[in-house]
């Protein structure tokens, strides 16, 4: 394990962690060197847990001998960079307190839509959602209340957007995802035997609370970006368009709340 002092800055060695953008982190070059940055000990460890290959460690001199010590033992011979507090806030732009570690992690290979979909019976399909945070917390509601799997179509954001996996406090890790093509899923899972329904404000709707939804045996539920909602496109080919009942003369929710509250009401009983 090379321990790397930083001692001022700049350091292009640790870049990494603090001056790449998310599309050079994706990029980089070639497929095989696109990087995930993992923000803190939980999301770091739950990176290693789901068998992601570390590439380096960024953590707080004082944390080294004590808490940092099994991640850096789990990590085997990687470069481990640290620095004095001040050197290191100036490096991320923030103080390095409960986030005392940074991970960079290479990007697991991607699965193919059927791949996803193989053990899935709840599965949530992002249509043009282009907010890391609301993606990043799609994927932590799927993986606490239920779901499956998660696709997304091609024009919404990189599921490995540092906020993305920072708010999914790393649920994309081991919920199965995948990308669709131009389609957006619908023949994928035809095949596949599911149930699909939009999630929008229609008229002559259904009711999330409709028995019949949750005695699905395999569902499907598309949500759309928060300004527009679902496209026609999605609407017209699902089986069903859905509404969650508002009081209070509330008409909407945020799009991370409505995937929630949907995952909850549609959860499949063992």
């Amino acid at each position: 394990m090379p321990l790397i002092e930083i001692p001022s800055l700049p350091f292009p060695q640790a870049d990494m962690f603090f001056a790449l953008t998310d599309a050079q982190l994706r990029s980089r070059q070639t497929p095989e060197n696109a990087l995930v940055i993992t923000e803190g000990p939980r999301v770091t460890a739950t990176a290693l847990d789901a068998g992601l290959a570390p590439r380096a460690l960024l953590i707080r001199r004082k944390m080294i001998p004590g808490p940092g010590a099994p991640l850096i033992a789990r990590c085997g011979n990687i470069p481990v960079y640290t620095a004095e507090d001040d050197v290191l806030a100036a490096l991320t732009g923030f103080r390095l307190q409960r986030s005392w570690v940074l991970g960079a992690f290479s990007r697991p290979p991607a699965l193919s839509v059927s791949q996803a979909l193989a053990n899935a019976r709840r599965v949530a399909v992002l249509e043009g959602i282009t907010e890391p945070s609301n993606v990043g917390a799609i994927f932590r509601s799927a993986a606490a209340l239920g779901a499956d799997a998660v696709l997304l179509t091609p024009d919404c954001c990189d599921v490995w957007h540092r906020r993305s996996v920072r708010v999914c406090m790393g649920a994309a890790f081991f919920v199965p995802w995948a990308r669709t093509d131009e389609n957006l899923g619908f023949p994928e899972l035809s095949a596949a035997g599911f149930r699909t329904v939009g999630l929008a404000l229609r008229d002559h709707s259904l009711s999330l609370d409709d028995p019949s939804l949750r005695a699905c045996e395999k569902l499907a539920v598309y949500l759309g970006r928060e300004d527009t909602g679902l496209t026609g496109r999605v609407t017209a080919q699902c089986d069903d368009v859905v509404t969650i009942p508002m009081a209070r003369g509330i008409d909407s929710l945020n799009v991370a709340a409505c995937a929630a509250v949907a995952f909850w009401a549609l959860r499949k009983d063992s």
